[in-house]
C-alpha cells in the first residue's frame, strides 16, 4: 500500500515554489504526491521528476477534460482533440514517472446534456479511451477513470456504471478509481458498491464528505477500509482535499468556506488517520 497527497489543495501547477511542501510530505511519511497536469513544458515536468526522485517520492497524476476536448462528443474532431490532449498529458506524466493518471477522463467537468447518458455517447467514449489507453500502456501508466457525483457530471456517476464502461473498454492500461466523496453522495451502500469494483479498481481517493480532512466527517470510513482490506487492495491511497487558496479551483470544486485551519493539518492529521484505519 502506498499513500499519496493530491497537490490540488495548493496549486494547479507544481513549481519550485512547492519544493518545501514536497520535502515536508516526504518527511511526514508520504510515499508520493499526486501531480496536477493542466499546463507546462516538458522541461518543467522533467525537472519535477528529478526532484521527486531525489526525495524518494513516487508519483501519480490527475487531470480533467474541458468541452473542447470532450471524449464523448458527437464531433469527431473534438474527440480527436481529446485523444491528443490526453496523449500530451500522459507524455508529461511519464516525465516524472507517474504510475497512474486519474480523474474524470471520460467527459468534461461540469458540462451537462440535460438528459441521461446515451448509448452513442458510451460507444464514442469507449473508442476514444481505447486509443488513449494504447498510449498509456506505451508510457507504462494506468488510466484510472473517476466517476463524479451528479452535480459535477452526468456521464458516469456510480461505481456500477463506471465498471461496466471500463469492462467494455477492456484494456489492460485502463481501470477505474474510487473516490469516497463522490461515492458518499451517489451510492446507497458504499462498501458494497466498492466491493463490486475489485476486478477494475486501480486507484483510490480518500476525500471527506465536505472535502476537508479525512476522518473528520460522515464518510463510512470503517466500511471503506474494511472492504479495501477484504479486497486485498494494494495500490495508491491518495488524500484529496480542497481549499480556497486558488479561486478558480475553489469555484470548480464548490468550496465556499474554510474546511480546516491549515492545509498542513490535512496531510498530517490525514496520514495519522489512514495509518490508524
Amino acid at each position: 500500500m502506498k499513500i499519496g497527497m493530491n497537490l490540488l489543495l495548493w496549486t494547479a501547477k507544481v513549481t519550485k515554489a512547492h519544493d518545501r511542501l514536497l520535502a515536508d510530505l516526504k518527511k511526514t511519511g508520504y510515499d508520493g504526491a499526486e501531480i496536477p497536469i493542466f499546463e507546462g513544458t516538458s522541461a518543467e515536468y522533467k525537472t519535477l521528476g528529478r526532484k521527486l526522485g531525489n526525495l524518494g517520492l513516487g508519483a501519480t497524476a490527475v487531470t480533467v477534460m474541458s468541452p473542447d476536448v470532450n471524449p464523448i462528443s458527437p464531433d469527431a474532431k473534438v474527440r480527436q482533440a481529446a485523444v491528443d490532449r490526453l496523449k500530451w498529458v500522459l507524455d508529461r506524466a511519464a516525465e516524472f514517472k507517474a504510475e497512474v493518471l486519474c480523474g474524470p477522463l471520460h467527459s468534461p467537468l461540469g458540462v451537462f446534456s440535460g438528459t441521461a447518458p446515451t448509448r452513442d455517447e458510451q460507444l464514442r467514449g469507449i473508442e476514444t479511451m481505447r486509443r488513449v489507453a494504447d498510449h498509456a500502456a506505451a508510457a507504462n501508466i494506468t488510466l484510472a477513470i473517476e466517476f463524479l457525483n451528479r452535480f459535477e457530471a452526468y456521464f458516469l456517476t456510480t461505481a456500477a456504471d463506471t465498471k461496466q464502461w471500463v469492462d467494455e473498454i477492456n484494456h489492460p492500461a485502463c481501470g477505474m478509481m474510487w473516490d469516497t466523496f463522490h461515492s458518499h453522495i451517489e451510492e446507497k451502500d458504499s462498501p458494497r458498491a466498492l466491493a463490486t469494483t475489485r476486478s477494475r479498481l486501480v486507484h483510490v481517493h480518500l476525500s471527506e464528505n465536505d472535502r476537508g480532512t479525512p476522518g473528520t466527517g460522515q464518510v463510512n470510513w470503517a466500511g471503506t477500509f474494511a472492504t479495501l482490506k477484504k479486497m486485498k487492495y494494494d495500490r495508491w491511497l491518495v488524500i484529496e482535499a480542497f481549499g480556497r487558496a486558488l479561486p478558480d479551483l475553489a469555484a470548480a470544486t464548490r468550496v465556499w468556506r474554510d474546511l480546516f485551519a491549515d492545509p498542513k493539518d490535512v496531510y498530517t492529521d490525514g496520514l495519522k488517520f489512514i495509518r490508524r484505519a
